[in-house]
């Protein structure tokens, strides 16, 4: 089969025949149809990101494709189903806390890199093997269709915290980081869940009105100005009532500071979702005040990724018209230009924007 194979940090993709994959127990056989490419994957194919991957791999973390052969524990798919390719593979051994790596992206930990020495190979290929429980059915699609299901990988990240954080309908969330790329699917999420109103914080004016454009007034943002003690002021007088849920989904390279305004804004009893990067480029911790958490009873989330079930949750979601893959402005390219595919999608990583590849 034709891949696109990474062989050295720093160095580009190169295109060549792959064996195909083989089938083994626990696993099914995909044709890849479709798959994104992550706005910053640039920066880790270069090392930049520091991601654990150990080369040669085949990159990429989930796609849709259609099933080409199945093992003997699957009981509900079938050869040609359209499905998801869930990333996000769990050891099988240990239920309550299982080692997990992204397939086709990292393997954070030793017990995640003995699961990537299998499952190490990810969709920048015609083909892809995959647990049996990470192939989640999606119904009748097009081809066409597929490349605007790839918006799924994006969703799934912010879905998987407002289930952590328990968000129930009616309520007021604040999505910090709201004009970037997760930060605007986790707005669409949460207004597809229910939430009655979302703070969407920003500096982008631009951005944070397209986010009232596309949803209306269940949207309130704010423009940040930079002052810790005056944006959260200002994000609350935003919210029409108590902020019950805040999210946290900033990228590695904005400053505590902003990120703490944030978070400082929920309610007494609230809960605080970290999924953002913030502190992974090294820099200072994020210093939240044990009174203030402990007197007002705060719940604080960290979460990676989201539950097995999430997906097909989502996919409902979708089905059910509450959450438009629409809002997406996708790009596609072949598998012999996956270079290209790269570095468009770092040049391109704004909100509701997607580069794909179709192999």
């Amino acid at each position: 089969m034709k891949a696109a194979v990474l062989k050295s940090l720093g160095s580009p993709l190169v295109i060549e025949n792959a064996p195909e994959p083989v089938l083994g127990t626990g696993e099914v056989i995909v044709d890849v149809i479709a798959t994104r490419v992550l706005s910053y994957m640039n920066e880790v194919f270069s090392g930049l990101r520091n991601y654990a991957l150990e080369l040669p791999i085949i990159p990429g973390p989930g796609g849709i494709g259609r099933v080409r052969a199945i093992g003997p524990d699957a009981t509900k798919l079938a050869t040609g189903d359209w499905v998801f390719c869930d990333p996000t593979v769990r050891s099988r051994d240990d239920a309550a806390a299982p080692d997990i790596a992204l397939q086709g992206l990292t393997a954070p930990g030793a017990g995640a890199m003995r699961l990537q020495q299998h499952f190490r190979h990810g969709s920048f290929a015609e083909q892809m093997r995959v647990p049996t429980e990470n192939v989640k059915r999606l119904g009748t699609i097009t081809p066409e269709d597929a490349t605007r299901w790839c918006a799924l990988g994006t969703l799934l990240v912010p879905y998987g915290g407002f289930l952590a954080a328990n968000l129930q309908p009616g309520e007021t969330v604040l999505v910090s980081g709201a004009t970037g790329n997760f930060g605007s699917a986790a707005v669409s999420v949460a207004l597809a869940m229910g939430a009655a109103c979302v703070v969407a914080p920003g500096r982008n004016d631009e951005i944070l009105a397209d986010l009232v454009r596309r949803f209306g007034d269940r949207v309130k943002p704010v423009k940040l100005t930079g002052n810790e003690d005056d944006d959260r002021e200002r994000m609350k007088r935003t919210a029409p009532g108590p902020i019950d849920c805040v999210l946290d989904i900033m990228p590695p390279s904005v400053s505590t500071n902003v990120v703490r305004a944030a978070i400082m804004t929920v309610r007494a009893y609230g809960r605080v979702v970290l999924m953002g990067g913030v502190g992974m480029a090294g820099g200072t911790g994020l210093e939240l005040p044990y009174p203030w958490i402990m007197r007002n009873c705060i719940s604080i989330h960290g979460v990676w990724m989201y539950p097995p079930d999430a997906a097909g949750r989502l996919i409902a979601l979708v089905r059910a018209g509450l959450l438009r893959l629409e809002e997406y402005e996708a790009t596609a390219f072949d598998l012999d230009h996956a270079n290209e595919a790269v570095a468009h999608a770092a040049a391109n990583g704004g909100p509701f924007k997607l580069t794909v590849i179709r192999p």
